[in-house]
C-alpha cells in the first residue's frame, strides 16, 4: 500500500474487466485511488488504509449464487460514502436487506436513463431528448430496494438505474459510468467524490515526484541500484526519477537484443549518456538473444527465452559494477492490479516476459519499482514533469520482447532487420502526415506467408507485412484507425520499394476487446 498524504478513495474490485476504468477517472479528477480485491479488505485494512469513499466495482458473478463474492461488513459501518457499481449495486442492496432477481429483465449496451429525483450525483447531466445515455451490462436486476433508498433514475429495463439513500451517502449506479460509452460518467463520478464525498482533488504528478523521491531515498539509503533499461517510456521515467533522487548510486544498463526498433539504441544512449549524464552500460547482447531464439516458433517460449536472458544479463552486468543490492524496475500499477486480482487477471500471460512479482532469490535483490502506483498516462505527465523530451514521452508502447512478437514463427536477424525497415518507414509516414499523436500504438507485423507477386519484370515470392494502429483513451480498450486509402498506399509503396523482402502490405482492421493491457 502507498504511504501518502492525499486524500483517497478506495475500489474494492469484484472482478470486473474494466474496474482499472474506475481508478483512471477519480485520478483524472485529481483523487488518489487504489484497487483492492475484495478478499484482502478486512477492519485492520480500512483501519490502515483509511478511505474518504469507498467504491464498489462491477464483477461477473451473480449475487444469486451461493458461494459469491460479499462486501466487508466494515464497509458499510465505517460512516463514509459507498457506491456500487453494477454488480458492486447489487451486493450493496442484498446486504442491506434488498432483494436482487436473476430474470429476463437484461440490458447490454447503450441505453438511456431518465431522472426521477435531483440529487448531487446527477448535476452536470443533461436528461434531454431521450434521456442521459449509459452503458449496461447486466443480467441480474434489483427486484427491491433496501430501507432508506430513493430512486434517482431509471431506465426501461432499469427501474433502479440510479439509487441513494442520501442520510448514509450509499449510492447505487446498475450501470458502468467509468466507460467511455457512458458519455457524462467521469461527471458523476466527480459528483460522487468531491460532491458527495467533499474531497478536493489533490492528486498531481508534481506532488508524486517529491513524494516519490523521498520514499526512493528512504528505501535505498546508501545502496546501489542497477536498472533495467529496455529503451520504453517507463523504464526511462524510472531511470530518471531515481536518478534524481540518489544520484550516482544508479547505474542503468540497457541491453539490446536485436529486437529493438530502428535507431532505438542511439537515442537511449543519446539521452541518458550526454543529457542526463546518468552511468549507463549498453550491452549488445543480439547474439547472444538471436541464439537462444534460433527454431523457437511459440510466442510464450519466445518471451520467456527473453525475459529469463534480460535476469541473467543483469546479474552478469551487476557483478562487474561491483554489485547492487537493489534492481529498478518500470512496474505500472496495472502489473500490480492484476497480480492481484480479485476473480484471477490475465497478468500471467500477459506479462510473462516481465518480472511482475519478484526476483529470482539467487539475485539478492530487493526491488525498487517507483511507478507501480500510476497508470500509464501518468507516467507520460510524470515524465514531463522530469523534463524528458516529448518526442520520447509521446513515444507509442513498444513491449519487452520487442520485435520477437511481431514475428510470428522462427526469428532470424534477416526477418528482424526487414521488419525494423519497414516499421520505421510506416511511422516516420505518420509523423510526416501529423498522425502519430491521434493513435495509441501503431507497428508492423512481418507475417509469417509468402505472396507470389511480379516487380518489374520478375516474378517474386516475398514477404506478406501487416500493419496495425488502434486509438484508445484508456489503453485497455480500443479501435483500429481509420486510414485514409491515399495514406495506406503511399505507406505500402514506399515499403515495397525500399524494403527487401516485402511485396504485400495489408492493414489489419481488428479492433481491441476490452479486459487486455497491451497490443502485440
Amino acid at each position: 500500500m502507498a504511504e501518502t498524504k492525499h486524500e483517497r478513495a478506495l475500489i474494492i474490485d469484484f472482478g470486473s474487466q474494466v474496474t482499472q476504468l474506475i481508478a483512471r477517472r477519480l485520478r483524472e479528477s485529481g483523487v488518489y485511488c487504489e484497487i483492492h480485491p475484495f478478499n484482502k479488505v478486512d477492519n485492520d485494512f480500512l483501519d490502515a488504509y483509511d478511505p474518504q469513499a469507498i467504491i464498489l466495482s462491477g464483477g461477473p458473478s451473480s449475487v444469486t449464487w451461493d458461494d459469491s463474492p460479499r462486501v466487508p461488513p466494515a464497509v458499510f459501518s465505517r460512516k463514509v460514502p459507498v457506491l456500487g457499481i453494477c454488480y458492486g449495486q447489487q451486493v450493496m442492496m442484498e446486504q442491506l436487506g434488498g432483494r436482487v432477481e436473476s430474470g429476463t429483465s437484461r440490458e447490454f449496451g447503450r441505453a438511456f436513463i431518465d431522472k426521477v429525483l435531483d440529487d448531487p450525483i446527477l448535476e452536470g447531466l443533461s436528461f434531454e431528448g431521450e434521456g442521459e445515455q449509459v452503458w449496461m451490462s447486466h443480467g441480474d436486476h434489483v427486484a427491491e430496494m433496501a430501507s432508506g433508498f430513493f430512486v434517482i433514475a431509471k431506465s426501461p429495463g432499469a427501474p433502479y438505474a440510479v439509487i441513494a439513500d442520501p442520510e448514509r451517502h450509499f449510492y447505487g449506479t446498475q450501470f458502468h459510468p467509468e466507460v467511455v460509452h457512458t458519455p457524462h460518467g467521469a461527471t458523476m463520478l466527480k459528483n460522487f467524490t468531491h460532491k458527495i464525498a467533499g474531497l478536493k482533488g489533490d492528486w498531481s504528478m508534481a506532488a508524486y515526484r517529491e513524494e516519490a523521491i523521498e520514499k526512493i531515498r528512504e528505501q535505498v539509503g546508501s545502496g546501489r541500484v542497477i536498472c533495467g533499461l529496455s529503451g520504453g517510456v517507463d523504464s526511462s521515467v524510472a531511470a530518471v526519477l531515481i536518478h534524481e533522487a540518489i544520484g550516482s548510486q544508479l547505474t542503468c544498463v540497457y541491453v539490446d537484443h536485436g529486437l529493438m526498433r530502428m535507431n532505438e539504441s542511439e537515442q537511449v544512449v543519446t539521452l541518458f549518456r550526454e543529457h542526463y549524464n546518468i552511468p549507463l552500460v549498453h550491452v549488445d547482447a543480439s547474439d547472444l538473444f538471436l541464439g537462444e531464439l534460433d527454431g523457437v516458433s511459440d510466442p510464450e517460449r519466445k518471451r520467456k527465452i527473453i525475459g529469463k536472458l534480460f535476469i541473467d544479463v543483469f546479474e552478469e552486468e551487476a557483478k562487474k559494477i561491483g554489485g547492487a543490492d537493489f534492481l529498478a524496475q518500470g512496474t505500472l500499477y496495472p502489473d500490480v492490479i492484476e497480480s492481484v486480482s480479485a476473480i484471477g487477471g490475465p497478468s500471467v500471460t500477459i506479462k510473462s516476459h516481465h518480472n511482475v512479482g519478484g526476483l529470482p532469490e539467487r539475485m539478492n535483490m530487493q526491488l525498487v519499482e517507483p511507478l507501480r502506483d500510476l497508470f500509464k498516462d501518468e507516467v507520460r505527465a510524470l515524465g514531463r514533469e522530469l523534463g524528458l523530451p516529448e518526442a520520447f514521452i509521446g513515444r507509442h508502447p513498444f513491449p519487452g520482447p520487442g520485435l520477437a512478437i511481431r514475428i510470428p514463427g522462427e526469428i532470424t536477424r534477416e526477418k528482424a532487420d526487414t521488419l525494423r525497415k519497414a516499421d520505421a518507414i510506416y511511422l516516420e509516414e505518420m509523423r510526416k502526415a501529423d498522425l502519430y499523436d491521434q493513435i495509441w500504438q501503431a507497428f508492423a507485423v512481418l507475417l509469417p506467408v509468402n505472396t507470389v507477386g511480379v516487380m518489374g519484370d520478375e516474378r517474386t515470392y516475398e514477404n506478406v507485412l501487416a500493419l496495425r494502429a488502434v486509438t484508445s483513451t484508456d489503453g485497455m480498450t480500443a479501435d483500429y484507425f481509420p486510414f485514409e486509402h491515399d495514406f495506406l498506399g503511399r505507406v505500402a509503396t514506399r515499403i515495397i520499394n525500399e524494403v527487401k523482402g516485402v511485396n504485400r502490405v495489408v492493414y489489419d482492421i481488428t479492433s481491441k476487446p476490452p479486459g487486455t493491457i497491451e497490443w502485440e
